[in-house]
């Protein structure tokens, strides 16, 4: 498993605007570290998963997927990278986009951050988003429009990690993303610094106070928020892309 990680470089242009109430993402600072975080309410907000254009080659940057949705007559209004890749950009775990199935759930054991236990599955249906651990969602079968599955889980029915340790000497910038009980809440969020699995983890139970989070990577991690003006380059193409979608 490869994430042809060759030097990343992560770039913010220009400077941020002022927040108002109705801009899906923000930046938040919860001990000490950094963290930018976008809120979908799922009951309004059309999200979906992003991999490859009509030619059969990924979108693999963020600009590539603006312009095909402005030829639609739409945009981004954010998108993140949302899950592991192989080096020529399939995804490794379970994929599906607008119901189609490109990827089956992996629900062993394996190497990397993918492989170790319990890893999840994001699952989006009409008008909501769970993550589940992915035996989970291999026993309840949901029926989700898009989903990708990444590894591994931050925050497991409000527990953290078993595996993640306070003192970790392991710090990357990092995302992933959250939901509610209710399923009505996504929480997508990329760390700004770097930090270990536990404190990020940790800022999705006791700051956003979500029951279940998925991790998405580490490293490649980027962010496009036009509300921030920001929109987060590098060197590497990405994999699966997830986004939400507005009218232009």
């Amino acid at each position: 498993m490869k994430h042809f990680l060759v030097f990343l470089m992560l770039c913010a242009f220009g400077p941020v605007q002022a927040q108002t109430d109705h801009s899906p993402c923000r930046d938040v600072t919860y001990l000490t570290n950094s963290y930018t975080v976008c809120t979908v309410d799922m009951t309004t907000d059309q999200i979906g998963l992003f991999l490859y254009n009509d030619d059969g080659t990924p979108y693999g940057q963020f600009a590539s997927l603006d312009r095909m949705l402005l030829d639609q007559g739409k945009k981004l209004g954010f998108a993140m990278n949302a899950g592991m890749y192989h080096e020529d950009r399939a995804p490794v775990g379970h994929y599906i986009e607008d119901g189609k199935e490109l990827q089956r759930v992996i629900p062993n054991a394996g190497p990397g951050n993918f492989g170790l236990l319990p890893n999840g599955v994001l699952c989006i249906r009409q008008n909501r988003a769970d993550v589940f651990e992915t035996l989970r969602y291999l026993d309840e079968k949901p029926n989700c429009v898009h989903a990708t599955q990444s590894g591994p889980m931050l925050v497991i029915d409000g527990a953290l990690h078993p595996r993640f340790l306070p003192d970790s000497d392991s710090h990357y910038i990092r995302n992933g993303v959250g939901t509610s009980a209710d399923g009505k809440t996504a929480a997508f969020v990329i760390s700004n610094v770097s930090v270990t699995f536990h404190a990020f983890a940790s800022f999705f139970r006791d700051y956003l106070k979500l029951p279940q989070a998925l991790y998405f990577d580490g490293n490649i991690s980027r962010l496009y928020a036009p509300n921030l003006n920001r929109s987060d380059f590098g060197f590497t193409t990405l994999g699966p892309i997830i986004g939400v979608v507005t009218d232009k």
